[in-house]
């Protein structure tokens, strides 16, 4: 069996599961955040039942809008707080103690290797990055995993892909996961799981892996997964709360298909209006004027990535006519960046540096587009009217690119602009 298919397997009780079938495994960790929470704890009240199933594997997180900007997501921020103390749940992230959902699942050790893990939220494949099995539901849904601890699901199929290669300079794993998208399409891998290996996975840090797992969700999968390795050990050993128990895909593990992908070719990838697999080379769309570079999100606000854009601002400026947002995806990676230099960086160069939240990402808190005006992101999604106008166009990219682009005016190829 491949990774998936074990994690499915031992939370069922089974010795083993194929494509197809349904089981009912039990979860080991649920996640909500204010967005999705209110609506699930709404929905677990009218089943009737007086204690969630374990108060000890739910993870409360206020993140989308932070801190409250509306009277209404101050009632939704309200309505966490409430059910945190109603259930005795431990783990309540709330304003000042958290950041975005994600990166706090996997940075305080809630998601751990061989889980079985949900949440109310989309991204939350991002933890396969440390070899779990992880998937966002819908409110509802959470609302019977708190009451049962159980959950039903199809066994998906397995695209691997492989990856063999060594990043050329100012290209990243986003470029990768972008090329990919491209390739598989928005809708291509549809209830499958996604899993990568190869060469180049063991170059890449726990924070690259995150960003290639959190947008498998974008080519339609249930699920992106990496076996976990040494470096996947070191990260979790001094983070995890609990015992955990690492599965690996066995060598002769069945896939659906496999795509190949050299990454010693690949160059920056760029993710066009209006569509994630709307993916072509930076270089093609060079010179597109900018108005917004926003730096962040569940995808790519992580130290490493904060550093990247710091090294190519590091006593320049921002281009005039654009504002560039840089929102660390936590404290922890607020407090380290801000130790390191980073955000004096990213001040002096003219970049605005915000809280820890989803931000820009999410468009309903801060960093909206007026119409017409372009921005280009370090984040997953840029659907139509995704970050404010629908009027407004988004391209995606990397923390290298986004930077670049930011000091250039315009979209420009990092490796040819920061070369010249």
């Amino acid at each position: 069996m491949n990774i998936a298919e074990k994690i499915l397997a031992r939370a069922s009780g089974r010795e083993e599961v194929k494509p197809g079938e349904i089981v009912q495994p039990k979860v080991d960790m649920a996640m909500v955040n204010e967005i999705t929470g209110p609506l699930a704890i709404q929905a677990f009240k009218k089943i009737g039942v007086p204690k969630v199933w374990d108060n000890s594997r739910i993870v409360l997180i206020q993140d989308h809008q932070v801190p409250a900007d509306t009277v209404k997501s101050a009632e939704l921020h309200r309505i966490m707080r409430q059910f945190a103390e109603e259930q005795e749940i431990k783990f309540l992230y709330d304003v000042g103690l958290g950041g975005v959902c994600h990166q706090i699942m996997v940075e305080k050790g809630h998601a751990l290797p061989g889980d079985l893990i949900v949440g109310a939220d989309s991204h939350t494949c991002t933890y396969g990055a440390l070899g779990a099995f992880a998937t966002g539901i819908g409110s509802t849904e959470m609302a019977a995993v708190f009451a049962t601890g159980e959950i039903w699901l199809r066994v998906p199929s397995t695209i691997r892909i492989n990856a063999t290669g060594s990043f050329k300079k100012h290209v990243t794993p986003k470029d990768l996961i972008l090329y990919v998208i491209g390739k598989i399409g928005a809708a291509g891998a549809t209830y499958k799981a996604v899993e990568f290996m190869g060469s180049t996975l063991s170059q890449i840090s726990i924070s690259g892996r995150m960003t290639l797992c959190n947008m498998t969700v974008e080519m339609g999968a249930k699920t992106g997964l990496i076996n976990p390795d040494e470096e996947t050990f070191n990260y979790v050993k001094s983070r995890a709360r609990r015992p955990f128990r690492a599965l690996k895909s066995d060598p002769d593990a069945k896939y659906e298909k496999t795509l190949e992908v050299d990454v010693d070719r690949l160059e920056p990838q760029i993710a066009c209006p209006h569509s994630v697999d709307n993916v072509k080379p930076v270089k093609s769309v060079e010179g597109t004027e900018i108005n917004q570079a926003f730096l962040g999100s569940c995808t790519n606000g992580r130290l490493e990535d904060l550093k990247a854009a710091a090294e190519i601002l590091k006593g320049k400026k921002i281009s005039r006519g654009v504002r560039m947002i840089v929102t660390p995806a936590s404290q922890e990676v607020y407090l380290q960046a801000l130790k390191n230099g980073f955000l004096e960086i990213f001040v002096k160069a003219g970049a605005l540096v915000t809280n820890p939240t989803c931000g820009a990402c999410f468009g309903g808190h801060m960093g909206l587009l007026a119409p017409g005006e372009v921005c280009v992101s370090s984040s997953n999604r840029n659907f139509v009217g995704r970050m404010g106008s629908p009027e407004a166009e988004i391209y995606l990219a990397s923390p290298v690119t986004v930077a670049a682009s930011a000091l250039a005016g315009k979209i420009v190829d990092p490796v040819a602009y920061l070369e010249e």
